[in-house]
C-alpha cells in the first residue's frame, strides 16, 4: 500500500553544463518534475509512493517511467499520451547553481491528465495527496486536479501543496496567483518558497509564514524555504528557523525544494503525529532533516538523480548541528 502519492508533472529537465565561446550550452538530460523529485526522496527513505501523471508515448516518456520504477514509485497511474510530447524543461544556470527555466510545453502531454484517467485508488488508500501548481496551469489537467482534491477529501486523505511557480506557464499574474492560492485553500501541509510568498503576499518569510497560517485555517503545517539562509516551519505550537548547511559545493539548485519538501514530509509521517500536533523540538529536527537532504542534493546535478541516501543526511546532520 503506498502511503504518499503525488500528482502532477513529470519531465525532462535539460541543465546546463558549459556555456561555448558564443554563449551557447551544452545541456544534459535528466528526469525530473516537481511531484517526482518529492516522491522520489520519500522513495528513497524507504516510503512506499506512486505516481499520478501523463508524459508522451515517446522515448523521453518511457526513459522517464523507467526512472521511477527504478527509483521504487509505483507507476500504476502513469498514463502514455500518444498524440502529445513529453514535457521539456531548459534550465539554465548562474555562477551560484541558481536556475532560470525554460519550458518546451505547448502544449505537454502533462496537461492533458483528465480526471477519468486519475488512479482513485492510489488517492484513496494513501496518507497523504501531493500536488502543485503546474497542473492547474491548463485543462483539462486543472480539473483533474480538482477532482482528485476532492476525493482526496472524501477519503480523509490528507493534503501537501507546493505552490511551485513558474510564471512563464501562466497566462498572466493574476491567473497564478488566483490558482496558487487556491491551492492554499485545500492543503494540510504546505511548502513555500519565500519568493512564492513575496510573490502573493508581498511579504517576508516570517510574517508570510505567520500570515498563511492566520490567513488559511485549513493549513495545519507550514514550510517556508529560502534557499541558501534557511527555512522558517510554524504550526500551531510553534513557530521556528533552521539555518541551510554551510560548505556546500554547489552545482545545481534543480529540485532542490522538492527534496526538502519530501524529506519533511518523510520526518512528518516518521513522527506518527498529526502536522498540528508536532512541537517545536521536533518540528527543528524534521526540518534539520530536510534541508540537509536538499542542501547535499544542490552538490549533485538534476532533481530525482540528486538526492542522497539516508546514511549521508544523517552523517552530514552530525557534521553540522551536534
Amino acid at each position: 500500500m503506498v502511503e504518499v502519492v503525488a500528482l502532477g508533472e513529470l519531465l525532462i529537465d535539460f541543465t546546463t553544463v558549459k556555456n561555448d565561446e558564443t554563449g551557447y550550452p551544452t545541456m544534459a538530460a535528466h528526469p525530473g518534475g516537481a511531484p517526482a523529485n518529492f516522491l522520489a526522496a520519500l522513495s528513497r527513505f524507504g516510503i512506499k509512493t506512486g505516481f499520478i501523471g501523463k508524459v508522451g508515448d515517446d522515448a523521453f516518456g518511457r526513459l522517464l517511467k523507467s526512472t521511477l520504477e527504478k527509483s521504487d514509485i509505483s507507476t500504476e497511474g502513469l498514463i502514455f499520451d500518444p498524440m502529445h510530447f513529453t514535457t521539456l524543461a531548459f534550465v539554465t544556470l548562474d555562477e551560484k547553481g541558481n536556475r532560470e527555466f525554460s519550458f518546451s510545453r505547448n502544449p505537454g502531454a502533462d496537461t492533458f491528465l483528465s480526471f477519468p484517467e486519475v488512479n482513485y485508488d492510489f488517492i484513496s488508500e494513501a496518507k497523504f495527496l501531493h500536488f502543485g501548481s503546474l497542473s492547474l496551469t491548463d485543462e483539462p489537467s486543472r480539473t483533474a486536479v480538482v477532482m482528485a482534491v476532492n476525493e482526496a477529501k472524501r477519503y480523509r486523505t490528507l493534503l501537501s501543496y507546493d505552490p511551485n511557480l513558474r510564471l512563464p506557464l501562466w497566462f498572466d499574474e493574476d491567473e497564478a496567483r488566483e490558482q496558487l492560492i487556491w491551492g492554499l485553500k485545500q492543503a494540510d501541509v504546505v511548502k513555500i518558497s519565500d519568493e512564492e510568498v513575496d510573490f502573493l503576499f508581498s511579504l517576508p518569510p516570517e510574517e508570510g509564514a505567520k500570515f498563511i497560517m492566520n490567513e488559511f485555517k485549513n493549513i495545519k503545517l507550514c514550510y517556508v524555504t529560502c534557499g541558501e539562509n534557511g527555512a522558517y516551519f510554524i504550526n500551531r505550537n510553534a513557530l521556528g528557523f533552521v539555518p541551510a548547511l554551510k560548505g556546500l559545493n554547489v552545482v545545481d539548485t534543480t529540485g532542490c525544494g522538492d527534496i526538502f519538501g519530501g524529506s519533511a514530509m518523510f520526518g512528518l509521517l516518521k513522527s506518527g503525529k498529526a502536522p498540528e500536533d508536532l512541537t517545536e523540538e521536533e518540528l527543528t529536527g524534521i526540518v534539520r532533516f530536510a534541508s540537509a537532504a536538499a542542501g547535499l542534493s544542490a552538490e549533485k546535478e538534476g532533481g530525482i538523480s540528486s538526492v542522497p541516501h539516508l546514511n549521508e543526511v544523517i552523517a552530514r546532520m552530525k557534521e553540522e548541528y551536534l
